[in-house]
């Protein structure tokens, strides 16, 4: 998967599940690269672990080695809280890049995998915190992508690979814009429902079918 990607530029780099992602790609020896809007101890935390970060919508900001490359050779990661008006985001656009979503970069990602999907407007990062902390510690390969910084390892990525690379994978799913149905999960759990997100899902009878989904998935 990314077999032939060597670089990667987050629109929002500094967003707890970009970052995660951002790292996965760093690990796999990739330049990266985002912008974000504000500087945070997070994207200070990425910039020492080696990523070019810059904080204005620019794109004479964009690192050259992006820009003078083959494109196939280029993955661009976005957030959909980015506006469409994002003077990068119709840079890279108009310019023939592969642009993704972070949901379907984090779907392609688990593609044959064996998947864990933590979901739930409540308590999803805690429980899994707590299930990277029993795989890390039951020495099994997996990667975990969390939506917080997990206590004990201040880190919201974790990283144990199999010499096949055949890992668990372990990630927090997003009901916001409803990401998560861009998983297929082995397992699907979802801790808690509350009306949230209700600026995309209307009502909360749309929130609870859109769940109900999500668990058909598995």
């Amino acid at each position: 998967m990314f077999t032939q990607i060597d670089k990667c530029y987050f629109i929002g780099i500094g967003g707890i599940g970009m970052s995660a992602l951002a790292r996965w790609f760093a690990q796999k020896g990739c330049f990266v690269a985002g912008y974000d809007r504000t500087p945070t101890d997070l994207t200070r935390q990425l910039e020492v672990e080696g990523m070019h970060i810059h904080f204005e919508d620019n794109p004479a900001l964009i690192p050259s080695v992006f820009t003078q490359s083959p494109l196939h050779e280029t993955l661009v990661v976005y957030t959909p809280a980015i506006p469409a008006e994002h003077r990068e985001w119709q840079f890279l656009q108009a310019h023939g890049f592969t642009i993704r979503k972070r949901a379907e970069v984090l779907a392609q990602l688990t593609h044959n995998h064996f998947t864990i999907a933590i979901a739930g407007t409540h308590g999803k990062t805690t429980t899994t915190s707590l299930l990277a902390h029993i795989l890390y510690n039951s020495n099994i390969a997996f990667t975990a992508f969390a939506g917080g910084i997990m206590q004990g390892y201040e880190q919201n990525f974790l990283h144990r690979p199999a010499p096949e690379g055949h890992e668990v994978m372990l990630v927090e799913a997003d009901e916001y814009d409803k990401s998560f149905l861009h998983l297929q999960p082995n397992l699907a759990v979802i801790t808690a429902i509350d009306a949230d997100h209700l600026d995309i899902y209307g009502n909360e009878s749309h929130l609870i079918a859109t769940f109900q989904e999500f668990a058909q998935k598995n």
